[in-house]
């Protein structure tokens, strides 16, 4: 079977951000933004691990692995439950590579995973994260515009306490998103508490459409545009987004790329080509040893730009920064980036799961690689751990986030 290819893959299981006091990129619950979470090693997938890095002879892991499992069978006081071996055992093998990139998706998430790379998905529409260790639940850190949950009253920092009656931290965040899962119409009911009462809420799932991009005329002739994700449909949605500000008096062009996860290399080049003058853009190198590099072609948007990024800006989104830095038409402003250079082709298994490796190596337009080390900001500017999560939730207002206000004295300096 051929794999099937999405370099630059949204990293449906995001590594914790840079800073691990900032519980920002969580899991996203319900609208199933984030849907692959990766099974946690078992003991019998930490001795495939160990065998694998002692073994000289291909064939020993898997006698050691047949060992462990029959001592198991034989001698395990609460038994050995083989369901969930090959998912384990699975899981545990591309551990064994060391690649933080590379991932297991169950046959059960395989679907969410595919719903993700479309941008659309069959949910309520919230993001949740656990503010707390003690807290009795999730908090709601973003609620959808006209998303199901926006309609039955759900708002930013509710507490999501049950769903369907069981209880949601009991459940833990996985099982939580997969009972949210279901189909179109059907409904779930959610226990809310905000401030000191608690209710009910019933939802009523529905087909939702991601927000790729956003776009707004600022003071000064800014025209923001804060991306999502550079998954499907995103080089569109950009550029239709700067023709309209563009049209509605821009005068140059602000990027908000902070806690984009990336997408796929196709997205992110057909808006780099429409961007930026002829020459290259992109440059990769496979597992074999082949390059391949992406050119643009003379046409370009002749306007000054700058980019916003954080430790929460993965793959497609830092090497959209990279490359308007590298050719000196964009001002880079914010944190340092996670430095993700691995692409990703996932290849679907014959039950139905699948498994995302990393086959090849990204590079900037000028040959840099970035990883583990990421985008340097032309401009730095940190923000404590509050005004972190604030941006991740849209709530803090232009006016207090002094990453973007640095991005817009970049551009209008010395405007009239």
């Amino acid at each position: 079977m051929e794999p099937n290819e999405t370099p630059m893959g949204p990293e449906e299981l995001r590594p914790e951000p840079q800073k691990p006091k900032k519980k920002v990129l969580p899991y996203v619950v319900c609208c199933l933004a984030t849907a692959v979470v990766v099974f946690a090693l078992t003991f019998v997938g930490m001795t495939l691990l160990q065998s694998r890095q002692k073994s000289t002879s291909g064939d020993d892991y898997l006698a050691k692995v047949q060992e462990v499992v029959a001592l198991l069978d034989a001698r395990y006081v609460d038994g050995l439950d083989h369901s969930k071996l090959g998912d384990q055992l699975a899981s545990a093998a591309v551990t064994a590579t060391g690649d933080r990139w590379s991932y297991y998706i169950s046959a059960d998430e395989l679907a969410a995973y595919q719903e993700q790379n479309a941008n659309a998905y069959v949910g309520i529409g919230v993001t949740i994260r656990l503010e707390n260790e003690d807290d009795a639940g999730f908090t709601v850190a973003s609620v959808t515009p006209g998303g199901p949950a926006e309609a039955a009253g759900l708002q930013i920092g509710d507490m999501l306490l049950a769903i369907d009656g069981a209880n949601m931290k009991e459940l833990g965040m996985e099982e939580a998103r997969n009972r949210v899962r279901g189909e179109e119409g059907t409904s779930l009911t959610l226990t809310v508490q905000r401030g000191g009462e608690t209710f009910d809420v019933t939802v009523t799932r529905a087909t939702i459409e991601v927000e790729v991009v956003r776009a707004e005329l600022l003071d000064g002739g800014v025209g923001y545009l804060k991306i999502n994700n550079f998954d499907s449909g995103c080089a569109e949605k950009s550029i239709a987004a700067i023709e309209y500000l563009r049209e509605q008096g821009a005068t140059s062009l602000l990027f908000d790329v902070r806690f984009n996860p990336g997408g796929h290399k196709d997205e992110l080049v057909e808006l780099l080509d429409y961007l930026l003058p002829e020459g290259p853009l992109f440059r990769s190198v496979d597992y074999k040893g082949n390059e391949d590099i992406d050119y643009s072609d003379a046409s370009c948007v002749e306007l000054p730009m700058a980019v916003l990024v954080n430790g929460d800006s993965y793959s497609a989104a830092e090497f959209f920064a990279a490359a308007l830095q590298e050719y000196g038409v964009g001002t880079v402003v914010g944190t340092q980036t996670v430095g993700k250079a691995n692409y990703q082709q996932t290849f679907v298994l014959s039950d139905g799961s699948a498994v995302a490796v990393s086959t090849g190596h990204y590079q900037t337009p000028h040959g840099v690689t970035l990883a583990g080390v990421g985008i340097t900001p032309d401009i730095p500017v940190e923000v404590d751990d509050d005004t972190y999560l604030k941006i991740y939730s849209n709530a803090l207002e232009k006016s207090e986030d002094a990453q973007l206000q640095a991005a817009i004295a970049a551009l209008t300096q010395g405007n009239p």
